[in-house]
């Protein structure tokens, strides 16, 4: 049913006008803290887990998937770094996950085996942020209304990567922070995904280093 809704907002959004975002090229951003870098293992992510600091939260009702953790994200250089915990029906498996589109590359470590798989990513880079194709949908407000510092203004925009698989995004105003980041792909299907604790820049200088245990002694 979200799915269905989702389509339905993309298919009637406004007509396209200017983004009040700046260059998504120039973004970089994290909601990993230094002391999560490449040799956290899976003690450190547990514990991050444990408090229930989630940074980030991605569903797939439709597979019954689902997944939180950590993520460091570079728009210029197209890197993202994620640890996460996933959930796949009664299962569990921790993962250390490295994205490097410019070299077509993803390494995937489980953390309770340490074997890391290499292969190519599953579909295109997808900025978090606002696209250049994206169109403005709406403003809203989340948090308490009227109360100082417990409010937030978030704008909506929508659009579809590589012309075919529809994407709505949430961010922030007027910082542009991501809130929500949707997309359905007929390959992979629905994915959404909340981010929260979002600060400017990557903390932790050692986050696109591929895992130790993907190179070759």
């Amino acid at each position: 049913m979200l799915a269905v809704v989702f389509l339905a907002l993309v298919a009637i959004a406004a007509a396209q006008k200017p983004t009040p975002c700046p260059d998504i090229s120039v973004i970089a951003w994290s909601t990993l803290k230094k002391s999560e870098g490449r040799d956290s293992g899976p003690t450190r992510l547990f514990d991050l887990l444990n408090t229930r600091a989630v940074l980030h939260v991605q569903m797939d009702r439709e597979r019954n998937v689902y997944v939180e953790g950590g993520v460091a994200y570079d728009a210029e250089n197209r890197r993202v770094r994620e640890f996460e915990y996933e959930k796949l029906g009664s299962q569990v498996v921790v993962y250390d996950k490295l994205k490097l589109y410019n070299m077509n590359t993803e390494y995937t470590v489980n953390l309770k085996t340490r074997k890391c798989n290499v292969t190519t990513p599953r579909h295109g880079f997808r900025p978090y942020g606002v696209p250049p194709e994206a169109r403005y949908a709406g403003q809203g407000t989340i948090g308490a209304v009227g109360v100082p510092n417990e409010e937030v203004t978030i704008s909506v925009y929508v659009g579809e990567f590589e012309g075919r698989d529809p994407f709505m995004v949430t961010v922030t105003e007027p910082d542009c922070f991501p809130v929500e980041f949707s997309v359905y792909s007929k390959t992979s299907g629905f994915e959404h995904r909340e981010f929260f604790d979002v600060v400017s820049g990557i903390t932790d200088p050692d986050a696109f280093i591929p895992p130790k245990e993907c190179i070759s002694p």
